[in-house]
């Protein structure tokens, strides 16, 4: 069993950034996030694999939100810059599973989730 902890959530004001962290208590090959606005269902938002030589995101996402993982201290992070709005979501870490094609990412473990909040 994989424990995630993410943090580094809170307020942050429309076209700012905000970095969220993620740490795992072990190992795995594939690494990502979620988010979860509220009324809307759950949806994918940057995946990685081992190496970090391949990412994965929301086309919605493309070009604001970076992945980047430290292995050494099995941690992902998930840059967000241009922040808006109707990025307010509960951003969820993940890890294991597999990613299988089209930002199709079915992890194995999943963090509490950390509040991100954009105001306008």
């Amino acid at each position: 069993q994989v424990q995630l902890v993410e943090s580094g959530g809170g307020l942050v004001q429309a076209g700012g950034s905000r970095r969220l962290s993620c740490a795992a208590s072990a190992s795995t090959y594939y690494r990502g996030w979620f988010r979860q606005a509220p009324g809307k269902e759950r949806e994918f938002v940057a995946a990685i694999d081992w190496s970090g030589g391949s990412t994965y995101y929301a086309d919605s996402l493309k070009g604001r939100f970076t992945i980047s993982r430290d292995n050494g201290k099995n941690t992902v992070y998930l840059q967000m810059n241009s922040l808006k709005p109707e990025d307010t979501a509960v951003y969820y870490c993940a890890a294991g599973g597999r990613y299988y094609s089209d930002n199709y990412y079915s992890p194995d473990y999943w963090g509490q989730g950390t509040q991100v909040t954009v105001s306008s």
